[in-house]
């Protein structure tokens, strides 16, 4: 006999060994054994979690001949006609290819006859969701009054496609993702029946891998020992097989990024290509390591929902010590958004290095996460004491011109700034304020600046550039930088309310504050 794949092999044959389906497993039995039975069901959810598999189970147990606690005996010659296909009361229809008013119209023409065996003519129609519209309309008369002895079951992974006049027919059952822990507990029983040796740590990581479907666990666990055969099945071996990647590969790219190597991030992009990884895995891999670090770092009671051995969770323990938490929020943010793009993308390594680079370079984004995180990278640098302090001598200016690198004055300026000095800072302030120290020169220019009489007002755009621009030595730096481009002195004021409210008159006063006569010039 041919071999036959395990997810065929072990496909469930009576109720009680469906698993991670209970509510609903619960509900059909019990509207099987008090004959209660309904016309129409509507089984929807993701792939591979048994929506198929219990249509069979029921369309069985309501022709069984014997059933036991409403579950099909399989020994009756009913139960066996239709184990076997050969029942012409139970009809298979998959939609995908049979989508036409046709095909729906030989069904409702099928349905007039009653069964010649059993109680029931069931009808199964898989993805429905593929239907035309003409196919739907030829079901729903059919579909709302069919004869007492059909019932018709409709499967669906994409239920917002089917319109609302079929769903208000069909009792509506949700198929949910099974637990790793159900389907590790599955494939150890499945590997103790076919005696195949296989190490514990291996089967929660191919449940880990199946993401809520039992078939796919069969699948990846049919390929590995395939693969393997006649040998144990480790956890290695699956890494392996199922072209993954261990946790400290995902350790040592995140020490990279915040170390801000990019040069060894790229070497370390060739060597995953070249082991023949698939990229969109390790990014969807990578970014469920990063999920695991956010919760450590959020609460370590959150244990128990990391599947991870012991000794990788006090290593991750010690790497979410070391990262901010809006800066891991970032990184997941990055990385859910790859994991999008990267599935449909030609150029895959491309999109995945620019987002590595992303996450060294928070200047390349301009969300709120990435405008803290460089913000706290400049204080660490202030803090630290990381600074060069270098004096610059006066040198005049041409009015009507900006200049791009001119230095600081050394003493406070004595005349004072006419209305078209002010008119040209106005009309230039963009520009003067590339040449102010960054960040400070980002936030500056991105406000709004206006007059009120003889004095210039920067009206910041959010709280975040009000929270900047408002300290004194920020202040101070502003002032120099506008200073600096008509060589006259001038009022600034910045208003406390931000651009959306407009300012309100409550100002900051910054006629009496000295400008001073230093650059900083933080050390990378």
């Amino acid at each position: 006999m041919s071999y036959v794949a395990l997810y065929r092999k072990f496909r469930p044959t009576e109720f009680q060994d469906v698993k991670g389906q209970e509510h609903i497993v619960t509900t059909l039995r019990n509207q099987i054994k008090a004959d209660r039975v309904g016309h129409a069901y509507l089984f929807c959810g993701t792939r591979g979690t048994g929506k198929t598999t219990i249509a069979k189970l029921f369309a069985r147990a309501v022709n069984c001949e014997n059933p036991v606690d409403g579950s099909p005996c399989n020994e009756c010659p009913t139960c066996k006609a239709i184990l076997e296909g050969r029942s012409m009361n139970v009809v298979e229809i998959d939609a995908a290819s049979n989508n036409g008013v046709d095909n729906i119209r030989e069904i409702r023409d099928q349905v007039a006859y009653s069964p010649t065996e059993g109680k029931y003519r069931v009808y199964i129609i898989d993805e429905v969701h593929m239907l035309s519209a003409g196919a739907y309309n030829a079901l729903l008369k059919t579909l709302e009054e069919p004869p007492s002895y059909v019932i018709f079951i409709l499967a669906t992974t994409e239920v917002h496609k089917i319109p609302v006049t079929v769903l208000s027919r069909c009792q509506r059952y949700d198929f949910r993702r099974i637990s790793i822990d159900t389907i590790a507990d599955r494939l150890r029983e499945l590997a103790d029946i076919e005696h195949i040796e296989v190490e514990e740590k291996a089967l929660r990581y191919i449940a880990r891998v199946a993401d809520g479907s039992m078939r796919d666990a069969l699948s990846l666990m049919d390929q590995c020992i395939a693969f393997y055969m006649g040998q144990k099945l480790t956890y290695d071996n699956a890494l392996e097989t199922l072209g993954a990647v261990d946790t400290q590969v995902f350790g040592r790219l995140f020490e990279l990024i915040q170390q801000k190597d990019i040069n060894a991030m790229m070497r370390m992009v060739e060597d995953i290509i070249h082991m023949g990884k698939e990229l969109s895995n390790f990014v969807n891999e990578f970014t469920w390591y990063l999920r695991n670090l956010l919760l450590i770092k959020n609460s370590p009671d959150l244990e128990d929902v990391i599947d991870v051995s012991s000794e990788n969770l006090e290593i991750l323990k010690q790497e979410a010590g070391n990262i901010e938490f809006n800066d891991l929020i970032r990184y997941i943010r990055v990385f859910s958004d790859l994991s999008m793009e990267i599935k449909e993308a030609r150029q895959k390594r491309v999109l995945f290095e620019v987002a590595l680079i992303k996450l060294c370079k928070p200047q390349m984004e301009k969300d709120y996460e990435s405008l803290v995180q460089r913000v706290s990278e400049l204080e660490e640098k202030l803090e630290s004491g990381n600074i060069m302090v270098a004096t610059n001598q006066a040198q005049p200016q041409v009015q009507g011109t900006i200049a791009s690198a001119a230095p600081a004055p050394t003493k406070k300026i004595a005349v004072s700034a006419l209305p078209e000095d002010l008119q040209f800072i106005v009309a230039n302030w963009k520009k003067i304020c590339r040449n102010i120290d960054q960040p400070l020169g980002y936030y500056a220019g991105n406000s709004q600046i206006s007059l009120r009489g003889d004095e210039l007002v920067i009206v910041p755009v959010d709280s975040v550039s009000a929270g900047f621009l408002q300290r004194e030595d920020s202040i101070k730096l502003i002032l120099e930088g506008v200073e600096r481009q008509i060589n006259k002195s001038v009022r600034l004021s910045i208003s406390k309310a931000d651009m959306q409210s407009g300012y309100d008159g409550d100002l900051i006063d910054l006629e009496h504050i000295e400008g001073i006569n230093m650059d900083i010039i933080c050390e990378d």
